[in-house]
């Protein structure tokens, strides 16, 4: 296997690996807001069904925190054995937010153990809630450790380079980069509203299936609200990222709009193709780039002809920019959709195509967050370290790397199918009618 195999199947194995990842990886940041909000809301409102939510979402989410630690881990590997150059390079600057991912991941886990195992031990269910707020902020801190690590790969800072070799490195500086604000919020809020709209779809499933249940309308209202509000906050922050990458990154920008020459009040590119570097059948929202990138509709927008041509990302990324961009507009309109419905009593959100809708909304979620990663990490390219090191310097020359690659297709296939079969078995063979029956039955026999 030549160099520049090692390198492509070196990218594969990578975003094969960060594409199944981020899957448990956003279920695993989520899934604990969303269980400590359920289980507030059920002792602010004296709910026993909302407190039952939160017990059967930790369950679930138990199984996604397993899969997440094993390809969570997988991904550590890859780093060594995939990019040894790179971590050679920059190793000891991004150790300390790797360091501390981990210590966040372990501080979650020794805390969802300890709310799992009290579970009925506490009378004042209050006191069983703070529980979760550890577990909830460990999550979340172990997003914002690993992000601040890509963040530092596209806009790295806080050390001298001396020979080829970062010196006088200050880790806090470094981790506090110019994209880490941006990054750090994007993905944070993206993982609240897929975990919302994941969790929204299982609800509106089971009322598609026939279980008329009052437990699964709520978990369905209190989701999409959930989902509706991080929408938003997506939208919003993903306003903020384009300003960071006009200043920042401009190339990236410039690459994921099809804006191809410097110019002032620059028209957005949504959809369209690329026929011969001409753009066609495209919607263009006139001075809508020059709005995004300095909130100014008459600003100058640095273009790709300011860049030479094996220094800009590939142009693909903008379908990516695309999808992402319109399924989280699809999923706002529709979260927005049920809560007025709701509000109002509409009678078409218990129509079948309508929860349909809903169905989708988590799968789409998903695909939504994929093509986002795939945008950050395609549109640094061709850089693993911006502007200090290309990908194909950083790469393994191993010739194994293809035999690495279908070892992991297999054991992320299994991971992938067992998780789903557990989950699937698990709350088929307890349905929340039949716990909530041995639930009455147990206080029943309590009174006698």
């Amino acid at each position: 296997m030549g160099n520049s195999e090692a390198v492509f199947f070196s990218r594969v194995l990578t975003e094969l690996t960060l594409s199944f990842h981020i899957i448990y990886a956003t279920i695993g940041v989520g899934i604990p807001l969303m269980i400590m909000i359920a289980q507030w809301v059920g002792i602010k409102k004296q709910d026993e069904h909302y407190i039952l939510l939160a017990r059967r979402w930790t369950r679930g989410f138990v199984i996604s925190v397993a899969v997440g630690v094993v390809t969570g881990t997988a991904i550590g590997l890859q780093l060594s054995l995939l990019w040894p150059n790179f971590m050679e390079l920059a190793g000891n600057v991004i150790a300390l937010p790797l360091f501390m991912e981990t210590f966040a991941f372990f501080f979650e886990a020794i805390f969802l153990g300890i709310y799992i195992y009290t579970w009925d031990r506490f009378e004042n269910q209050k006191k069983h809630l703070l529980l979760l707020i550890p577990v909830a902020l460990g999550a979340s801190f172990s997003a914002i450790f690993i992000t601040i690590v890509n963040a530092f790969m596209n806009a790295p800072q806080g050390f001298d380079l001396f020979k080829g070799q970062l010196v006088n490195v200050s880790p806090i500086v470094a981790m506090f980069n110019p994209a880490m604000p941006t990054k750090v919020a994007h993905v944070l809020a993206t993982a609240y509203m897929t975990s919302a709209f994941i969790l929204a779809s299982i609800g509106a499933f089971r009322l598609l299936k026939g279980s008329n249940h009052i437990y699964h309308k709520k978990a369905l209202l209190l989701t999409m609200k959930l989902g509706f509000v991080f929408s938003i906050a997506t939208a919003v922050i993903g306003d903020f990222s384009g300003k960071y990458l006009a200043e920042y990154q401009p190339e990236k920008l410039a690459a994921a709009e099809w804006h191809f020459e410097t110019e002032e009040g620059a028209p957005l590119i949504l959809y369209g193709v690329l026929d011969n570097g001409d753009v066609k059948y495209a919607l263009k929202i006139p001075f809508g780039l020059s709005f995004l990138a300095h909130s100014n509709p008459t600003a100058e927008v640095i273009g790709l002809d300011r860049f030479v041509e094996d220094e800009t990302p590939p142009l693909y990324i903008h379908y990516l920019f695309d999808v992402m961009v319109t399924l989280g507009m699809w999923l706002t309109v529709v979260s927005f959709l049920y809560i007025m419905g709701a509000r109002w009593k509409l009678r078409f959100i218990f129509s079948t195509w309508f929860r349909w809708l809903m169905v989708l909304g988590g799968p789409l979620a998903v695909i939504a967050i994929e093509a986002g990663w795939w945008l950050t990490e395609v549109g640094r390219q061709p850089w693993i370290l911006r502007r200090i090191m290309r990908t194909s310097e950083a790469a393994t020359s191993s010739g194994h790397v293809d035999l690495m690659l279908m070892l992991f297709s297999i054991l992320y296939l299994i991971l992938g199918i067992g998780s789903v079969l557990v989950l699937w078995r698990m709350f088929r063979k307890n349905p929340v009618e039949q716990e909530l029956a041995d639930r009455d039955a147990d206080k029943a026999g309590d009174l006698r």
